[in-house]
């Protein structure tokens, strides 16, 4: 007789792949909590021993190593490219915004993924883990060729919907159609990275992108044949440039090189997951038969995935029409202006991100423990922490942004405009760490479609009109003609790219206050996965 505080014992998970799972493998005290009521102590996984402090800590701490590491892979590119010319810059950056649709796929897979397996590890389920990461594989693939193929043939077409000169519309076709090429690759170890950080290791992660930032760093270095300089602005306005490292490549392929470069560093990072999931990662392991289609493992994915893709294909769609209202603007350095203060700025979401990641592993581990008070306490203290981390970020923005801007171009025209974003950007850090984690956290635990609904809602709703009203540029229309913007920001002598700014962090703060609402109504708890 099964002791009373036990659940039923589950052997559906015997068509799951698993050839050596049977009734008796699946010992009815995995269905009991994985926590202890007295101090929060995970009792499985990976996690198993820790209190929720040194857990936040555990997880947190390789995800904001690897979350600045993964950054540096898009700062790398836009810094080299600022490096040849301000063509090179707006072609990159431009490029780099429409690159963005090959994470529509793995972030859609990859939030499935992570709820999935923080769930079956949450209850011991180790077999299931293992098929969840068999099926992510199988998508992720197959939804990096489709995106890798779509984005070959439209560059040409994008690269004239960003209003690009002559010189930056060919480069940028030439560097999205070379990343293009690592799509599957890059979608692979993405979606991999989501499946073990579910399982509740950050540190796998962590090496894998060491291993991807350093090739494409290097590789993106000797194969543009771009000097490293720091570009600094005299209180004359004159733009000096001092070279921190010549590059002693004959190799100058560059914005060629610098795309090569990035793609050989995806190549040998899926090589890597490929490797690590194989090998098993706290009882989660890929083997063969795991990857044939299983359709109950994917309908389950699909059902959390897709209002996640919907989510996403908005927000690219509205942040890529944004894009091409920095293009509207028609003037030679903004795009590379303007994506370079984004570049910037992401270092401060480093935290954020780290702090989230962590929210959602352990949201998602605490609901399958059977304790939904522990999840919303875990949330609540990394979202915290990312507060005081990116406010702090934010008061640098603030006060030296010239300094910062320096770093990263030596373009006149960057140099003139991004010491105007950044403290814009700085003031509002702290509550869009709010943002940042809060959304994290409810993706973790399967709340995909209430995140859906409210990016579409602050994306559509507020943030592309904010930002346009903010611009004064007028909007074209397809058959000619075009919107007359009233440029209320421009009656007052603000920079159309300065009110463009504007524009996106009022969006970030209603962002924010609205998924603070939804969180802590606490229906999120009740999400089945």
């Amino acid at each position: 007789m099964s002791p009373p505080n036990r659940e039923p014992i589950e052997i559906n998970e015997a068509s799951i792949g698993e050839p050596s799972l049977s009734v008796a493998a699946v010992d009815p005290i995995d269905t009991l909590p994985r926590i202890s009521e007295r101090d929060g102590t995970i009792k499985n996984g990976k996690l198993a021993g820790m209190t929720m402090w040194r857990a936040v800590w555990v997880l947190a701490w390789p995800v904001l190593i690897e979350a600045f590491l993964n950054s540096l892979v898009g700062v790398t590119d836009t810094t080299l490219a600022a490096g040849l010319s301000e063509p090179a810059a707006d072609a990159v950056g431009g490029a780099a915004y429409f690159m963005w649709v090959v994470g529509i796929g793995s972030i859609a897979l990859g939030m499935g993924g992570t709820a999935m397996v923080a769930r079956a590890m949450g209850k011991g389920r180790l077999a299931l883990s293992g098929v969840v990461a068999g099926q992510c594989a199988t998508l992720s693939i197959a939804s990096g060729l489709v995106t890798g193929l779509f984005i070959i043939a439209i560059a040409p077409v994008i690269a004239t919907w960003l209003s690009l000169g002559p010189q930056a519309h060919a480069e940028a076709v030439t560097y999205m159609r070379l990343c293009a090429l690592a799509a599957p690759m890059q979608t692979f170890a993405q979606v991999g990275i989501a499946c073990i950080r579910g399982a509740g290791d950050s540190v796998r992660p962590l090496v894998l992108m060491v291993v991807i930032n350093l090739l494409n760093l290097v590789l993106s270095f000797f194969l543009s044949g771009v000097d490293l300089a720091h570009g600094v602005k005299t209180p004359s306005g004159e733009i000096t440039r001092q070279i921190i490292l010549a590059n002693p490549s004959p190799i100058n392929l560059g914005v060629s090189g610098i795309a090569l470069g990035t793609c050989i560093a995806w190549t040998f990072g899926a090589i890597i997951m490929l490797v690590m999931l194989t090998g098993g990662v706290h009882g989660m392991k890929l083997r063969a038969q795991r990857l044939r289609p299983h359709w109950h493992t994917m309908r389950r994915l699909v059902r959390i995935g897709l209002p996640n893709m919907a989510e996403v294909i908005g927000m690219w769609l509205g942040n890529f029409i944004l894009i091409l209202m920095v293009g509207w603007m028609n003037t030679e350095g903004f795009m590379g202006a303007h994506v370079l203060a984004v570049r910037i700025e992401a270092f401060s979401f480093l935290a954020g991100f780290a702090l989230s990641l962590a929210a959602a592993t352990l949201a998602g581990q605490y609901l399958g423990a059977g304790s939904p008070a522990m999840a919303k306490q875990a949330v609540i203290r990394c979202t915290l922490i990312a507060m005081t981390i990116m406010g702090l970020f934010g008061l640098a923005f603030m006060l030296i942004p010239t300094h910062i801007a320096g770093l990263f171009t030596q373009q006149p025209a960057h140099l003139e405009l991004v010491p105007k974003i950044l403290p814009i950007f700085g003031s509002i850090e702290a509550i869009f760490a709010v943002s940042i984690v809060l959304r994290s956290a409810l993706r973790g635990v399967g709340d995909t479609t209430t995140v859906m609904w409210i990016t579409w809602i602050t994306i559509w709703g507020f943030r592309m009109p904010l930002a346009w009203l903010g611009s004064g540029v007028p909007m074209p229309l397809p058959w000619g003609g075009e919107i007359p913007n009233p440029a209320p920001l421009q009656a007052l002598g603000v920079h159309p790219l300065v009110g463009f700014e504007v524009g996106l962090c009022v969006e970030l703060l209603i962002r924010s206050a609205l998924f603070s609402y939804v969180f802590f109504k606490g229906n999120w708890t009740k999400k089945k996965v």
